[in-house]
């Protein structure tokens, strides 16, 4: 269940440049049997003209979808919230080859990465041809 309260207007002391509306979002979720109620507070530069609550909900879904899809591949099969590298420009240059290596195995049409990444790990001339932009000679 999700429910999406707005406001078009708003006390003084928030001050906020470009500030159109605020909105409350209460998603209620069940993992193994606990049902937890979360509540998000947000804000927008878009008027009710451009986002009613329905089309602010439509934003928040969507971006989740993104959340999901990328960062549970970086985060889980990727392992990089087990990643040990703090400091100077590694992490980032690691964050992305992650992205890189995503947007190799999506371009060439792998659906699921998870099962790729664990295909071009045991067949790394595969993992090279794909690098390549080539196909994998046999």
């Amino acid at each position: 269940m999700r429910k999406i309260e707005t406001l078009s207007q708003w006390p003084p002391y928030l001050e906020w440049p470009g500030l159109k509306q605020i909105c409350r979002l209460e998603r209620q979720r069940t993992i193994k049997g606990e049902t937890t109620i979360e509540i998000v507070c947000g804000i927008t530069s878009l008027d009710r003209r451009h986002a009613s609550p329905e089309r602010l909900l439509a934003i928040a879904r969507q971006h989740w979808n993104i959340e999901n899809k990328l960062h549970y591949v970086r985060d889980v099969a990727m392992g990089e919230d087990a990643c040990r590298v703090r400091s100077g420009n590694a992490p980032q240059l690691l964050a992305s080859l992650r992205n890189l290596a995503i947007g190799l195995l999506s371009r060439a049409g792998f659906v699921n990465k998870t099962a790729a990444l664990r295909r071009h790990a045991a067949k790394p001339l595969e993992a090279l041809a794909l690098l390549l932009g080539r196909k994998a000679e046999n």
